[in-house]
């Protein structure tokens, strides 16, 4: 997963170097997104991620994505094959990260909070990555050797899937194709509350992800501090969701998928609303928020994904949760793309604040599920 995020690390280079616009900017990264949302799409419909062994889908999707990012140092200065390029690596990744989630699944019943919860912590950490690259010292001065580095690893990720992984003891035979499916999932009334939780989650999330490691370098170099101190934070703000996805996955398993989801909801869409008034201040206290911050805004979100596939027919597992994140992914596009642009209008004081409305919705959704009979399927009747 390094090869998410591995552009956006380097963003201030590659701005001074190819002379990018803030709407450019954010492109670099919505172009993954739109990327994953379409192959993610496409997978659903052809249920690909529960016909197609997974481990095979996986390895080879990842040595694409890899093999994408390397190409971009040889892209030069030509910013729409760049873009073309990150397309890519989304729809490739639409490969890795649902299918590894499904995977999981066949590992894990009574403790499937706390497995997909290392999923997505494993997840988390690497998409961070590029900015622990970039914070260490690798690319200064050269933004090229963030995006081989990060290309490699996700090679190395293929590579190790090819050899190592496979699929659980509760994995169910490939089901017969029907491409209407995906679109009847919406009838299901608990699954519906359960993805509308997991929109208002990625409402906020990627966004965060995307700017608040920008955010994070604009407060320190007008605070006097070293930029590299500002990669680093920017690496723990992400990183600290790997931590968060475990505790709220193993929290989940014993209290309820409804109840962390929303409690963790709750102090992320706090922090949207806060970490503003700390911007130009004290570096080391808008780095401890951001770090509460960052533990947070990730930790529900293996949750949303266990929560449907105990929902859903097992057979069906890879799709549903494959759609889930297809469609939360395209989401994200909206809100990555309006973060600079209310930057311009309110500064950073107040251009993460708007973010809060997905929590809200969230939390909105989860009670209401957590109403319902049906949502007794979860975390063993905890709900």
């Amino acid at each position: 997963m390094s090869v998410w995020f591995s552009a956006s690390a380097v963003v201030p280079a590659l701005a001074t170097a190819w002379g990018l616009t803030a709407s450019a900017q954010a492109w670099l990264t919505m172009s993954v997104q739109l990327g994953f949302v379409l192959g993610a799409l496409g997978s659903a419909i052809l249920n690909l991620a529960d016909r197609v062994p997974g481990r095979w889908l996986f390895a080879v999707s990842s040595l694409l994505a890899g093999g994408t990012t390397l190409l971009i140092p040889v892209a030069g200065s030509s910013f729409l094959l760049v873009l073309i390029l990150r397309f890519l690596t989304g729809v490739f990744l639409a490969g890795v990260y649902p299918v590894g989630m499904k995977i999981m699944a066949t590992w894990t019943r009574e403790d499937r909070g706390a497995g997909v919860g290392l999923l997505v912590g494993a997840l988390t950490l690497g998409s961070a990555a590029p900015h622990l690259l970039k914070a260490v010292g690798i690319g200064v001065g050269d933004w090229r050797s963030v995006l081989i580095m990060s290309g490699a690893l996700a090679i190395v990720g293929g590579l190790v899937a090819a050899a190592l992984i496979r699929e659980g003891p509760f994995r169910t035979a490939a089901p017969k194709f029907d491409w209407k499916y995906a679109a009847g999932i919406w009838r299901n009334r608990e699954i519906a509350l359960a993805n509308l939780g997991y929109f208002g989650h990625m409402w906020e999330l990627y966004a965060a992800w995307t700017w608040v490691p920008v955010f994070l370098i604009a407060s320190f170099r007008g605070s006097g501090v070293d930029e590299r101190w500002a990669g680093l934070a920017g690496f723990a703000f992400i990183a600290a969701g790997s931590a968060g996805s475990l505790v709220a996955g193993r929290l989940a398993d014993r209290l309820g998928r409804t109840l962390v989801t929303s409690a963790a909801m709750a102090i992320s869409g706090l922090c949207c609303l806060l970490a503003g008034f700390f911007f130009g201040g004290n570096p080391w206290a808008l780095f401890a928020v951001c770090l509460i911050w960052g533990f947070a805004v990730v930790a529900d979100s293996a949750q949303f994904s266990a929560g449907v596939s105990e929902l859903c027919p097992t057979e069906r597992t890879g799709t549903v949760l494959t759609l889930q994140t297809s469609l939360g992914f395209l989401l994200t596009l909206v809100t990555i793309r309006l973060v600079p642009t209310f930057e311009r209008l309110v500064t950073w004081r107040w251009a993460f604040a708007f973010l809060a409305l997905g929590p809200a919705a969230g939390i909105w959704a989860m009670l209401r599920l957590r109403r319902l009979p049906a949502s007794a399927k979860m975390a063993s009747g905890r709900r």
